[in-house]
């Protein structure tokens, strides 16, 4: 009988995110914390995300990626929806309610989070452009309109549908991309259920792990 394989996710070996958990590792950890299932952690430099070796794991050339026996995987919203299907306590058991929270997986990563992405990257990259000060604005009104109707989804409940599940997980990393912007703080429901994500447990394990890759503790 073999034993089961310990899974290997890799990640920055230095984060630009200064260990501030946006990395997209930190989804993969924290979905393995949530269902108590040990990993490795392989770091990769910048440059050798580029190299031959790593492009066979992830095409794209980027971070996380996935080894489990003879199964690699990247994406990081794919690795959490098969870490979730494999494990119990991230998907409800019930078929409706299992199909809800996989909705709201795909809603983080397609609706939530690209006009985020958007605006972040022109705060990097564009400042001092003469398109900046103009174009800025209209990202951010981008961003407001999904918040705004995230807002009034999520009401004055706990969890997007019912209990905890890799929805919010998906969708707390999300926002969490927002931290010193200003733009969350408008939607207090919002900023309270970021606080209930960190506040698990879980969280603050894989929180942990990938800030001590940054101070080297």
């Amino acid at each position: 009988m073999s034993l089961p394989t310990t899974p290997t996710i890799t990640a920055f070996e230095r984060s630009p995110d200064r260990g501030r958990g946006l990395a997209r590792d930190m989804r993969v950890r924290w979905a393995l914390e949530e269902v108590g299932q040990a990993y490795k952690v392989r770091l990769v430099s910048f440059s050798a995300m580029k190299e031959a070796a790593h492009r066979a794991l992830h095409p794209f050339g980027q971070i996380p990626t996935y080894e489990e026996g003879d199964l690699a995987l990247f994406e990081s919203g794919a690795v959490v929806f098969h870490i979730a299907e494999r494990h119990k306590g991230l998907l409800p058991d019930e078929a409706n309610a299992r199909a809800r929270a996989i909705t709201w997986m795909f809603a983080a990563l397609n609706t939530v989070e690209p006009p985020i992405v958007d605006r972040s990257m022109a705060v990097v990259l564009e400042q001092g452009k003469p398109w900046h000060a103009e174009r800025l604005p209209v990202l951010e009104d981008r961003v407001h309109v999904r918040l705004s109707e995230l807002s009034s989804r999520l009401g004055r409940a706990d969890w997007l549908d019912g209990a905890f599940s890799a929805g919010d997980l998906l969708m707390v990393t999300v926002l969490r991309r927002l931290n010193g912007s200003g733009l969350l703080e408008k939607y207090p429901n919002l900023c309270a259920y970021v606080a209930r994500g960190e506040a698990r447990p879980a969280y603050q394990r894989a929180f942990d792990a990938q800030l001590a890759v940054f101070t080297g503790s």
